[in-house]
């Protein structure tokens, strides 16, 4: 059966914070700590997004009152799925459980080729 390369996007809720820079600082750092040492092997990332008017590209965060909505990408490698599908529940299982409460989307599935 062959691997796969799964990207998620969840929605991370960050209070009492000041800036957009620290809102992404503590989103990926919560993130991680609810991650690790399991599954280290989860890459973290802010996700981005394209501005509606200009098109230019941004950090995907919505700030407002010290609360910030930051969207997160996560990338894992998902070993002898059955197909593409199956690689995306595989994720979501393995990274929702590790991240109750978060909601998860599927945003990519690739084969890894050999």
């Amino acid at each position: 059966m062959p691997d796969y390369f799964v990207t998620l996007e969840a929605a991370w809720l960050v209070k009492d914070v000041k800036s957009v820079d620290d809102a992404i600082g503590i989103a990926i750092s919560e993130a991680g700590k609810r991650l690790n040492p399991k599954l280290s092997k989860v890459e973290v990332a802010v996700g981005s997004m394209p501005c509606p008017a200009c098109g230019e590209i941004f950090d995907s965060v919505y700030m407002v009152a010290n609360t910030a909505l930051v969207g997160l990408i996560f990338e894992i490698k998902v070993l002898n799925a059955e197909n593409e599908s199956h690689a995306a529940k595989i994720a979501k299982s393995v990274i929702g459980k590790a991240l109750t409460d978060v909601p998860l989307k599927t945003v990519d599935v690739v084969l890894k080729e050999d």
